[in-house]
């Protein structure tokens, strides 16, 4: 099941998630401000009522990759589903609900994130969703990685 972060149990639950899943993690304050401005974006997935996943996604004003106009585009800063609950669809899942919700609620033209180089099986997730690769940005990690910024229209 796939749903809104509900409370602070939620959230913290989201944050042990990265923090197993992920290098790149964020403040505790990061964590609730975006649960405040963007709760309907900042989704988490659900397997017997336990949270083995989520999305934290947000809305920008910026230049678009598609259009050479100012747009409206979501961005996911983070999605991380834990290792023992991959490849059953709750990323997609995940994805899917966020690209629906950027694009009804806040008519978003389009939907971008970044992914480190070397993580094949996102960028194929990713692409299968219909994102492709529009820019590198080198030494984008903390640790030197590039990052893809992937985009597609909504």
């Amino acid at each position: 099941m796939i749903r809104e972060v509900r409370n602070d149990r939620d959230i913290r639950e989201a944050i042990e998630i990265n923090l197993k899943t992920l290098p790149e993690h964020y403040p505790e304050f990061f964590w609730r401000e975006n649960a405040s401005l963007w709760r309907d974006l900042f989704l988490v997935g659900e397997v017997d009522n336990r949270i083995v996943g989520y999305s934290m996604s947000r809305i920008e004003i910026d230049e678009g990759f598609f259009k050479s106009d100012i747009v409206r585009r979501g961005h996911v800063i983070s999605i991380a589903v834990l290792p023992e609950y991959r490849r059953r669809g709750i990323g997609t899942a995940l994805m899917t609900e966020t690209m629906k919700r950027m694009k009804e609620k806040y008519h978003a033209d389009e939907i971008m994130l970044e992914v480190r180089v070397s993580n094949y099986p996102a960028i194929e997730l990713y692409k299968k969703l219909g994102l492709m690769i529009v820019r590198i940005i080198p030494r984008y990690y903390r640790d030197g990685e590039d990052a893809y910024v992937m985009a597609k229209p909504l």
